[in-house]
């Protein structure tokens, strides 16, 4: 190890050959024990590696020499590893994934968490991220986590205490923070299309991106909105400064927004933190068909690399690269079609370039 890796914890006793590790997605990976697991990977044997979105720049393709690397998905930094041909991409819909990676067994033998200080009853907050780790923690042989002052505290379906954690380390790196890029004006034109569409009561779901954002922007004069989303970013913001957003008629979960990971900048967790209002989800609730279905006025909101003629959506693969996932989007999707009043929505512009994004088949 190099004289830097020294002030990384030692992971080696908690982690064993053959094991498969996990830690919280996007902006909830945990940067000093994914940084320790990359500089120590030589003591640990062969590990499986389970990425979600990848933010960082943590996971090279030389890191390949003892890890096995798996994902749902080819965004953000995981394209590097496809393109590579060290990445196992698993193509599902965003429910059933824990099923779908380990049938029956645990979804992970080892997990890492990033966490908020604890509160007053010496509990700590998942932060950004419930998503998959409320599936993989309580199933876990060990659980460690990296608490940091910079995380927000966020009220989730899964809290720790002191107990649940095998080794607690302390950190004051950055959380990793996504910030919007530049709305286009195609972005503007899908959004004021998307948004006419969009009535009062309406709850919703929808991704990133520009349309994403230039769509919630449009929505500040909506009254009783809700939100029920996989993700949300820095546009929810905006939306609940508006006096828009209430969540009141949704069908459940009454005053507050449910998201399973928060993708922004520094704006959206200090929106997110202590706020009652923001509830934090599992995947199995967020993506959950019985709770989908209750929802009222469900319109799901989603993007596609391509569209067919039969109405068909391309998700993943551009040109023959895996980019994207199948994700949430037959979840999302299903139900709107099925929500009294809802609508499945998917929105994308026509060309690329000079290839239509419209196709045969």
């Amino acid at each position: 190890m190099s004289t830097d890796d020294h002030n990384l914890p030692d992971l080696t006793p908690y982690v064993r050959n053959g094991d498969t590790v996990l830690w919280g997605q996007a902006t909830a990976e945990p940067l000093t024990l994914t940084r320790a697991l990359v500089a120590q990977r030589q003591f640990f044997g062969r590990l499986k590696i389970f990425l979600g979105i990848g933010l960082s720049d943590t996971f090279k393709p030389e890191h390949a020499d003892h890890f096995h690397f798996m994902s749902y998905c080819g965004a953000g930094s995981n394209r590097n590893l496809a393109r590579a041909g060290v990445l196992d991409i698993f193509p599902c819909a965003y429910s059933s994934l824990p099923g779908v990676l380990k049938p029956g067994q645990a979804f992970a033998d080892v997990v890492l968490v990033q966490v908020s200080p604890p509160n007053e009853e010496g509990r700590y907050s998942l932060g950004l991220a419930n998503d998959l780790l409320v599936a993989a923690i309580p199933a876990a042989r060990v659980v460690i986590a990296e608490v940091n002052p910079s995380v927000p505290r966020t009220f989730g379906a899964l809290t720790l205490a002191a107990s649940d954690i095998d080794l607690l380390v302390h950190s004051s790196v950055s959380p990793i923070e996504s910030p919007s890029g530049k709305t286009s004006a195609m972005d503007m034109r899908i959004a004021h299309r998307v948004a006419d569409l969009i009535e009062d009561g309406s709850t919703l779901q929808f991704g990133l991106g520009g349309v994403a954002d230039a769509m919630l922007a449009l929505l500040h004069n909506r009254r009783e909105l809700g939100i029920h989303s996989g993700i949300v970013g820095d546009g929810i913001v905006g939306l609940a400064e508006s006096g828009a957003l209430t969540n009141t008629v949704k069908g459940r979960d009454v005053g507050v927004s449910i998201t399973g990971l928060l993708i922004g900048t520094r704006r959206l967790y200090d929106f997110a933190d202590r706020n009652v209002s923001l509830g934090m989800r599992g995947n199995s609730y967020t993506h959950g068909p019985e709770v989908l279905r209750s929802l009222h006025k469900f319109v799901a909101i989603n993007s596609a690399i391509e569209v067919d003629l039969t109405g068909q959506v391309n998700a993943e693969v551009a040109n023959g690269e895996y980019l994207g996932a199948v994700g949430g989007a037959p979840d999302f999707l299903r139900a709107a079609h099925f929500s009294r009043g809802g609508i499945p929505i998917v929105a994308l512009p026509s060309m690329a370039g000079q290839r239509s994004r419209v196709v045969a088949r």
